[in-house]
């Protein structure tokens, strides 16, 4: 989400990437002690991301959608850099290894961050919060053509249908999409789409690095703000003048809603696993939705909630695993 990183790219890069350095390194030092609780952290982690779609609408106000990415993207790897030099962690090593990760960071940041970001110039921040919860949905499809080890099952393919199905209740199918902005509809959808390209890239080529999780996403966001760096003076202006309810919002959409909101996440997969950190992911749209509304004044349809919530049960169903 847009909010950030999909729970399932930031936990299936965790997972490789601590693994390998599990292997490589010395027994683990014991675990340090959780000041909160990790329900409590997991409620702040979808509080931070599911108002990630407001603060991107907030910020276009003021700023261009690349403007908007960058600084995202800028403050988001501070909190990493500023993380990294407290543990003492290292950037990964290898040409190979970040020729990889200019890749990751292309499909799992700079790209998905900035079609959310241009989407919402034209949709409101509600279906761009339902949009992203497709994500599962497009991972399912691309795993089982991209990865041997997924077989689909009955139940995984009926969440798939029922997650589509959901999709095209939320864009009103039956009245012809009527009102809505097709061009920000499919730039959202794909942005949705390349997050499970990018975990795929990741899964493949960045597992057994021996780098930690830290230590990667740091880089990777760092790569990606290069890449902004590059592409938004050339598509942009600098602004004639600086509006602060917009900064704000971007800088509290790259400080929290990326690098604060990561390094929870980080925290929850080691205390509690994958399987439950991930169910983060099913509270984003409704609060995503929840924010939209009553602090934005965007409209809700009766086919937005009852299609978000179909979404959601049909991408629950592609996520279960057989025995």
């Amino acid at each position: 989400m847009c909010y950030e990183v999909p729970c399932s790219i930031v936990t299936a890069m965790t997972t490789a990437a601590d693994a390998a350095a599990t292997r490589a390194s010395a027994p683990a030092a014991p675990r340090t002690r959780r000041t909160l609780d990790w329900r409590l952290r997991f409620g702040a982690l979808s509080l931070i991301w599911g108002f990630s779609f407001l603060l991107i609408k907030v910020g276009t106000h003021g700023y261009a959608p690349f403007q908007v990415t960058l600084g995202r993207l800028v403050f988001g790897t501070a909190v990493l850099a500023a993380a990294m030099v407290v543990r003492r962690e290292r950037l990964p090593r290898g040409a190979r290894t970040w020729a990889h990760l200019t890749v990751a960071a292309f499909l799992l940041n700079a790209l998905p961050f900035s079609l959310f970001a241009y989407s919402e110039l034209t949709i409101p921040s509600t279906l761009a919060g339902i949009c992203n919860a497709t994500s599962p949905l497009w991972g399912m499809v691309l795993s089982l053509v991209a990865l041997s080890e997924d077989r689909p099952t009955r139940v995984r393919v009926a969440g798939l249908g029922l997650g589509f199905l959901g999709v095209l209740t939320v864009l009103g199918a039956w009245q012809g999409f009527h009102g809505l902005d097709a061009r920000g509809t499919a730039m959202a959808l794909l942005a949705s789409l390349s997050y499970p390209i990018g975990w795929i890239h990741v899964r493949r080529t960045l597992a057994g690095t021996g780098a930690s999780a830290l230590s990667m996403t740091g880089a990777q966001l760092g790569v990606a703000s290069l890449q902004l760096a590059v592409v938004t003076p050339l598509f942009t202006s600098v602004p004639d003048r600086f509006p602060l309810l917009p900064l704000l919002a971007i800088a509290a959409l790259g400080a929290l809603g990326t690098g604060l909101a990561l390094l929870i996440q980080y925290g929850l997969v080691a205390e509690v696993g994958p399987t439950t950190a991930q169910m983060v992911t099913y509270f984003i749209p409704v609060i995503a939705t929840a924010a939209g509304v009553a602090l934005l004044g965007e409209s809700l349809s009766w086919s937005t909630p009852v299609g978000a919530v179909i979404v959601l049960a049909g991408a629950a169903l592609t996520q279960a695993r057989t025995r």
